[in-house]
């Protein structure tokens, strides 16, 4: 959901950080500030599957990163090595590879058990 950092779609709607391509009122691709900082605004896109590669995409993230210069600050892009299409979107956006990161993310939380924990 790409307006979960914003609280839900009308936050995202009213914070003025959003670009969007609609057609007779149904968004058809968004792009947002994800992570807003103090020098870098984190900018997320998304295209319904019915019309990608119609570049809407594309137009949207450039609009919000021609806004993000406009306020002072750099976009950032941040995605999985996996994420192909969105390597791809942030290339063709103007973006480059600075770093390639590794996330590590736990299961769910086991229950440990400690000697003598249950006397207690």
């Amino acid at each position: 959901m790409i307006h979960r950092t914003w609280g839900g779609p009308e936050q995202l709607a009213s914070s003025g950080l959003c670009w969007g391509a609609f057609h007779r009122g149904r968004a058809l691709s968004l792009a947002c500030t994800y992570f807003l900082g103090s020098r870098y605004e984190d900018v997320a896109a998304l295209a319904d599957p019915g019309h990608r590669r119609q570049h809407l995409a594309l137009a949207c993230v450039t609009a919000l990163c021609q806004d993000i210069a406009a306020r002072g600050r750099t976009p950032s892009w941040t995605c999985s090595r996996d994420n192909r299409p969105s390597r791809l979107l942030a290339w063709s956006a103007g973006f480059r590879l600075i770093r390639e990161y590794v996330h590590y993310a736990t299961g769910a939380a086991r229950r440990q058990a400690y000697p003598g924990a249950e006397a207690a």
